[in-house]
Parts: C-alpha cells; structure tokens; sequence
C-alpha cells in the first residue's frame, strides 16, 4: 500500500471539503444539513462551531421563538420562527420565483413535520428538555469525529454521508 505525504493527506482533505460544502451549498440547506449548521451557529465567526457557541444559539433561539414567553413551544410559534429564517434564506438565493413558492412549500411542510417529531409527548407543545434533545442530535450528527466542535471537514463528512443515504434510500 502506498503511503502518501502528511501534507498532501491534508490537501486532499481540504480539497473533498471545498467540493462537497459547494455541492450541499447549491441548494437550500436545512438547518441541520453542513455548511448551513456551521453558517447558524458559528457567533464567532472562526469557521468552525464549538459546543458552547452552539448551545448558546439554541437557548436565545428558543427564547425568541417562544413569542408569548409561556416557556414552551406552540407548533404556530415554531413553525413562524423558521419561516421568518427561511424568508431570509430565499431572498439572496438565486433560485427562480416559482422555485423558490416550490422550496418554501415543502420547507414549511417539513417544519411541521419536525415539530411533530420533536413533541416527543405528543402534547402539542415543545418543551425545553425536548428543544435541547433535538439540539443534542443535531450537534453530534455534525461532530463527525466526536472532538465537540463542528469543522467544515466535519460538515463535509456528514453531508456525503446524507448524500450516500439519500442515493441508497432512492435505489
């Protein structure tokens, strides 16, 4: 087996990175999906999202979202914060109008769903044990190589895994 320089390994690296942040760049990215995740979360702007920067986003996001400050949330208010995000999102991209009804269309249609998912009580409320358990997942699903920080060599990993799942689950 041949071996391969340290830098060039490195290289290499960076290389897959900058290809498959551009790929899962293309389109809209959920805010969950790499370069969108470390995009939300990174406050400091160092290209990378520690532990703490993340949890920090997601305890003021909850707060804001909770419009009426009842200390839980309603599906109304979860899904109007994310749309607020959304329609931010769709208006610097360079998707067609009709792209963009189609995008928004099933984007809200999945927030709905997620809140389904996430009400793990089924009580029709998001509490905060349940927003920060979702929080929980979505951190370590990035964290490909489990050092409690999110790279973009992490974002990388995680989107050629999602690519490679979503290729077998259409086969």
């Amino acid at each position: 087996m041949t071996q391969r320089a340290p830098h060039l390994e490195k290289n290499m690296k960076y290389a897959l990175t900058f290809v498959l942040l551009t790929v899962a760049g293309s389109a809209l990215a959920a805010p969950h999906e790499g370069s969108a995740f470390i995009h939300d979360y990174d406050t400091d702007h160092d290209g990378k999202v520690a532990r703490a920067e993340f949890d920090a986003v997601r305890a003021d996001r909850f707060k804001t979202t909770d419009a009426n400050h009842d200390g839980w949330l309603s599906e109304d208010e979860y899904v109007g914060e994310y749309s607020g995000r959304l329609e931010q999102q769709l208006a610097v991209s360079e998707l067609t109008e009709e792209k963009k009804v189609e995008e928004r269309q099933r984007q809200i249609r999945q927030a709905h769903v997620r809140f389904g998912v996430l009400d793990k009580d089924k009580n029709a409320k998001i509490v905060q044990a349940e927003y920060d358990a979702s929080g929980a997942r979505a951190f370590a699903e990035q964290d490909d190589d489990r050092d409690g920080t999110v790279t973009p060599v992490d974002a990388a990993a995680t989107a050629a895994r999602q690519l490679a799942a979503r290729e077998r689950a259409a086969k």
